[in-house]
């Protein structure tokens, strides 16, 4: 058993073959390096350039919520309760819980007679600055509402009404969460071996590298003419490159980066994780980073936009992700953050 268990975790272990993506320089020399994975993937689903594994398995965390939305339009639960592309966005979202995002999504709520208690993602200290100290000094308490995932969890709860599912959409055998494994699997090409459960109490099934860039290519290359699939991929990607102050918020690397570019829709996950799809290029990125680091994979997925000629690597928001400088506690410049060579081509 022992040996088996060992086997499994040298399969499953996202360490096994990654590459150096980033590297964190101190004067002239490499002080220390992030490792990971890279995929692109085009639009028939095949790999055109990676960089480490790409049959590496991960956890994609909220770098899929476009994919979990799917049912929610799919099934037609979201034209029933009239959701526009703001609530779109809002379902793809990791948001800062700051008004322009607890707004509409508590007006979501109130339309379709939900009310705070029914989510169940867990209350969250807002993470926008201005919102977290308001609540403070009225003396009140985090919501479910400022839960980052509160959007997906609107949009979990408004399927869940049009399936007439019991009150636990969170459960990975309930309806909610059977529709979005079904999507899941179907847009990534291949079974999820397994999932962990999510910050959000959601389940997050796990997929290859490959898998999970083939799906944002998917999305890329999806047509407003195709089938019902893809209008709904349409629909979701338009309303996160329209509204990316709802997808995160001011200040985050998905939100600028989005506004840098013309027609790309990024998204990052926890641990690492970064998205992107590229309509005009029908390419979909895929990014991890093994040691889990925020700054490595904005700084990864920044080089590839840059590669792939969608992201101008002058642009302001690009230089703070792609080459931030680091300085010490006088503010002098002591060493960088930059994208491995191999990342570079």
């Amino acid at each position: 058993m022992l040996g088996t268990e060992l086997i499994d975790h040298e399969i499953d272990n996202p360490a096994r073959n990654d590459a150096v993506l980033v590297e964190v320089t101190r004067g002239d020399r490499v002080e220390s390096v992030h490792r990971g994975h890279a995929v692109i993937c085009d639009a028939d689903g095949e790999v055109t350039w990676s960089l480490g594994d790409p049959q590496a398995i991960i956890y994609p965390r909220s770098s899929c919520k476009m994919i979990q939305a799917l049912p929610l339009i799919e099934s037609g639960a979201a034209k029933a309760a009239g959701l526009g592309p703001r609530e779109l966005a809002l379902a793809c979202a990791s948001h800062q819980g700051a008004a322009i995002h607890s707004g509409p999504i508590s007006e979501w709520l109130t339309r379709q007679g939900f009310a705070d208690e029914d989510y169940r993602c867990g209350a969250e200290t807002p993470r926008d600055k201005p919102t977290r100290e308001a609540l403070i000094r009225a003396h009140g308490a985090p919501r479910q509402i400022h839960n980052n995932c509160s959007g997906k969890h609107a949009g979990f709860l408004t399927l869940n009404r049009h399936l007439r599912g019991g009150p636990d959409y969170e459960l990975p055998d309930h309806p909610v969460q059977q529709a979005v494994r079904a999507a899941f699997e179907e847009v990534t090409g291949e079974p999820s071996p397994f999932y962990g459960i999510d910050g959000c109490s959601a389940p997050n099934f796990a997929t290859s590298m490959t898998g999970l860039a083939r799906a944002m290519a998917r999305f890329a290359a999806a047509r407003p003419d195709g089938d019902a699939r893809e209008r709904a991929m349409v629909r979701l990607r338009e309303a996160m490159v329209a509204h990316p102050e709802l997808v995160a918020g001011e200040g985050r690397a998905c939100t600028e980066l989005m506004r840098a570019m013309d027609g790309v829709a990024i998204k990052t996950g926890a641990e690492g994780v970064f998205v992107a799809i590229l309509p005009a290029q029908r390419l979909g990125v895929a990014v991890k980073i093994t040691d889990g680091t925020t700054r490595a994979s904005e700084c990864a997925v920044a080089a590839l936009l840059v590669r792939l000629g969608v992201l101008d690597p002058a642009h302001p928001a690009t230089v703070r992700r792609m080459r931030p400088m680091l300085r010490n506690w006088r503010g002098t410049e002591v060493g960088a953050i930059r994208p491995a060579p191999a990342l570079l081509g």
